[in-house]
């Protein structure tokens, strides 16, 4: 079970990686928002421990960027439990908020039933959105707002490849492998860039500042699973 923990108060910081290691989870720290924003770009966590108050930004805006890339449960830890902060974190989709300073073991509990919750409501779908564009897995269809598009078979297995690892930076090699021709042919990495144009063109409202398939330079590429 990964847990990413975003606290700028190292004592804290430092006791929770131990407890929660002690525990069996696998831990990642970052002190404030624009680190855990880049970790989050390039890793998925099954829970998310939010600070409120941090160096650079707060814990809310952390919360906003997890509900709109992956899913998975977020819980704030914070020293004001006012009900307007209470009721503004809940409203922006967060599972759970827990006061400091707090116990371990109700920590851990807190986690748990999260995660139970989440589970439970999160079941899969046949259906995934991203942006105005939805498609469903089941029928292999794709729709861009109420219109459908016609994409290819290697152009619809590449959104697959996408969809699957969605939030996460692939590179072209990882592409390459994710559509590899059924048929024995070669895809080389011109044909791989032809593809992503088209793909682009037809899923974009913009494909040349696209939203939905971005690239992240040097790296590759992420469907950036924001809603609209």
């Amino acid at each position: 079970m990964k847990v990413l923990v975003v606290e700028d108060d190292k004592t804290i910081a430092d006791g929770l990686h131990y407890s929660l290691s002690s525990e069996g989870y696998e831990v990642v720290l970052c002190e404030g928002k624009q680190t855990a924003i880049e970790t989050i770009k390039q890793q998925r966590f099954d829970i998310y421990l939010l600070d409120l108050t941090l160096p650079d930004g707060n814990g809310y805006e952390i919360c906003e960027y997890v509900k709109e890339n992956q899913e998975a449960p977020v819980i704030f830890l914070t020293a004001c439990d006012d009900e307007i902060n209470v009721v503004r974190g809940l409203d922006m989709g967060a599972d759970d908020y827990i006061t400091k300073p707090f116990r371990i073991r109700e920590l851990i509990s807190r986690m748990k039933s999260s995660l139970r919750h989440y589970q439970k409501d999160h079941t899969p779908t046949d259906k995934v959105k991203i942006g105005n564009v939805v498609v469903n897995t089941k029928l292999a269809k794709v729709y861009k707002g109420t219109e459908e598009v016609m994409l290819t078979a290697l152009e619809y297995r590449l959104l697959l490849a996408f969809i699957n690892n969605r939030g996460q930076v692939l590179s072209r090699n990882q592409l390459l492998e994710g559509i590899w021709d059924l048929d024995g042919n070669f895809i080389n990495d011109n044909t791989l860039s032809v593809y992503i144009k088209r793909l682009r063109e037809k899923l974009e409202d913009d494909s040349q500042n696209p939203k939905v398939i971005e690239t992240v330079r040097g790296l590759g590429y992420r469907m950036s699973g924001s809603h609209a």
